[in-house]
């Protein structure tokens, strides 16, 4: 058997709480707000950096397949319109520029396909898709920057800073970018 050991009351104090200041707990609660507040900005900040490099990348994609849709449309025989889209490549969007585009993409849905030898066909039916493509990819990249910008950060600490809001790329995509095959059209026209 295990011997009893009188247990003795152990007298409890009271610990003493020290009193923080309010103006401490206020100044702790204003600096987290505020790091927080920087936190949310650089990112932000960096989310509206890559979009605009997406813009970018996306604008020089949709450029080099404007620019190869002209070469194929001209080696097609579509002169004219073809030689004012490869005069304005690489230039802003704008109503001369989409005009332009329209003009080409109206003349290339004119075309009689059939006509054409199947390397220029092949080549001219790949340049619209690539066109439809960099098209989409654009805008939605436009559209992503966009809606970025409406964010109350944003617009409270003018983080896109002074430059111009993207343009959409408006113009029209002919029925081969859309999906139809080459021989569908020409029997289509007919």
């Amino acid at each position: 058997m295990i011997p009893a050991v009188p247990i003795t009351a152990v007298p409890i104090t009271a610990v003493p709480i020290t009193a923080v200041p309010i103006t401490a707990v206020l100044v702790t609660a204003l600096l987290v707000v505020l790091v927080l507040v920087v936190l949310a900005t650089l990112a932000r900040v960096r989310r509206l950096h890559r979009l605009h490099q997406r813009l970018d990348a996306a604008r020089s994609a949709l450029d080099a397949a404007l620019v190869r849709r002209a070469r194929a449309a001209r080696a097609a025989g579509v002169a004219g319109p073809a030689a004012a889209a490869l005069d304005r490549a690489g230039e802003p969007w704008d109503g001369a520029r989409e005009d332009v585009e329209n003009a080409l993409g109206a003349a290339l849905a004119r075309l009689d396909r059939r006509a054409l030898p199947p390397a220029v066909r092949d080549e001219l039916a790949d340049a619209e898709q690539l066109v439809a493509l960099g098209r989409v990819v654009h805008n939605d990249a436009v559209r992503d920057a966009l809606a970025l910008r409406t964010r109350r950060l944003v617009r409270w600490f003018h983080l896109a800073g002074t430059a111009p809001p993207p343009l959409y790329a408006e113009f029209a995509v002919t029925r081969i970018a859309a999906g139809e095959r080459p021989a569908d059209v020409g029997s289509a026209a007919s």
